[in-house]
């Protein structure tokens, strides 16, 4: 039971919560692999030093600009979180940090080169407006050199921050666009201004500023390493369950 602004809340009604928010499910099997990850990692004998708790604990208060054990402690307090709980919970992503690292370190390179078109990036320009009439004008008048992209999107587009950027979506890889969206602008030609096509958020016009070829950085590592590890828990989450089911 725990009390949060003077309201109490029970254990009871926090399960009933999740099941009514449908997120009970996840919330188990997210406990389940972590005790998948427990006996596994002591299987392999990999173990997580007090020194790496420490460090880690010292960069999430850099983050966020706690100065000292009083504004940590304060910080706890809010997120009703003790310093024991904060640190076990710094110690189980690390823990599978470093069995993700064991178990798969070596297949990550055969990876990226199997799934290179994946990774690859293109910095992409976007212009969103609410009607199809529109964005097919405001096409037209692009191509006819009437008014650039960047000043359409300045001026038209639905978002604020991207008008503010004159459009600039970003640097998305492949693998983050959908199928359909990603076979059309990787077919692009740099500079070509592609649609209307439809979205969630009215009608698109992009624009191709550069193609990136991929490239097998840290933060690639990393997440062919989150891949290939989930990939892992979801194969043998069954296999430990059976394991530990009841015997009737």
């Amino acid at each position: 039971m725990v009390s949060l602004e003077n309201v109490t809340v029970d254990a009871e009604k926090v399960v009933d919560f999740l099941k009514r928010q449908m997120q009970f499910k996840e919330v188990c099997q997210r406990l389940i692999s972590q005790n998948l990850i427990e006996q596994t990692a002591q299987e392999q004998g990999i173990e997580v030093e007090a020194v790496e708790i420490q460090a880690e604990g010292d960069a999430q208060r850099r983050q966020r600009r706690l100065e000292n054990a009083k504004d940590t402690y304060s910080w706890l307090v809010d997120q009703m979180v003790t310093p024991d709980q904060w640190e076990a919970g710094i110690r189980d992503r690390l823990l599978a940090k470093k069995l993700a690292q064991h178990l798969f370190e070596h297949q990550v390179e055969a990876y990226f080169v199997e799934h290179r078109l994946e990774f690859e990036q293109v910095s992409l320009y976007r212009l969103v407006v609410p009607y199809e009439l529109l964005a097919q004008e405001l096409f037209y008048r692009i191509e006819e050199g009437e008014i650039s992209f960047y000043e359409a999107a300045h001026l038209y587009d639905v978002d604020g921050e991207r008008r503010s950027h004159c459009g600039y979506e970003g640097r998305p890889h492949r693998w983050a666009l959908s199928p359909q969206i990603a076979a059309i602008i990787f077919s692009a030609r740099v500079g070509e201004v592609i649609g209307p096509i439809q979205s969630e958020q009215g009608y698109d016009l992009l624009r191709v500023e550069e193609f990136i070829a991929a490239e097998l950085t840290d933060d690639i590592r990393q997440i062919i390493l989150n891949r290939l590890f989930q990939s892992w828990l979801e194969s043998e989450l069954p296999h430990f369950l059976a394991q530990h089911a009841p015997v009737s």
